[in-house]
């Protein structure tokens, strides 16, 4: 991952984190819907930039294995 791609993620989360601190310690009067707006801020942002998915090759994306579980009480 890149320098520019870490600045903008820490941004993107650090902004409505900011953003609700100042609400609530300056007792600013705000609707519902700046709250919504506040709290679906990341999300929206990681859609708007492509999710996860940045200059991956199809040969690094590596597989999840989930380890086999053995029934030891089975008969």
């Amino acid at each position: 991952m890149s320098k520019k791609h870490i600045l903008i993620m820490l941004a993107c989360c650090l902004i409505p984190i900011a953003a609700l601190m100042a609400i609530f310690v300056f007792k600013i009067a705000v609707s519902a819907v700046v709250y919504g707006v506040i709290m679906l801020f990341c999300p929206l942002s990681h859609l708007l930039m492509g999710g996860h998915n940045h200059d991956r090759q199809p040969q690094q994306i590596q597989e999840h294995h989930h380890p086999t579980v053995i029934d030891v009480d089975a008969k």
